[in-house]
């Protein structure tokens, strides 16, 4: 056996495979939100400090519509695969193609309310929903 602690060991085909095969369906989709935040040149939702100008992108996992002291609000969950953002649009009762399912990529500036991140009325761009 080698010393070399398993992490540090060179990843062959083989390896990505099997872990491919042996890692949940949440995992793999994970994974696939983070290599396209990098690709996109996005800031990982995980490392959105409060305050900060950014842009995101991720898969939108639920959209509800919440009054805000008396104001409609469309809220949606962003996902990129490292954490969760609110994403909300004051005054909105709908958007055509904010859906549950839907990738994003939005703009504006953090802020935290009650724990969780969140952008309100975020510049946004729809993106396709396949790859390619």
């Amino acid at each position: 056996m080698s010393a070399v602690p398993r992490s540090e060991k060179p990843v062959g085909r083989f390896r990505r495979m099997l872990d491919r095969l042996s890692s949940s369906q949440e995992d793999l989709e994970s994974e696939e939100l983070r290599e396209d935040t990098e690709t996109a040149g996005c800031t990982r939702i995980g490392d959105c400090q409060d305050r900060q100008l950014v842009t995101v992108t991720g898969t939108l996992r639920t959209v509800t519509l919440r009054p805000r002291a008396g104001v409609p609000a469309l809220e949606a969950e962003l996902f990129d695969g490292t954490a969760a953002l609110d994403v909300v649009w004051l005054g909105r009762r709908s958007i055509l193609g904010i859906e549950p399912g839907r990738k994003l990529m939005a703009s504006g500036r953090i802020s935290m309310s009650r724990g969780r991140r969140v952008l309100f009325n975020p510049k946004y761009e729809l993106r396709p929903l396949g790859r390619e």
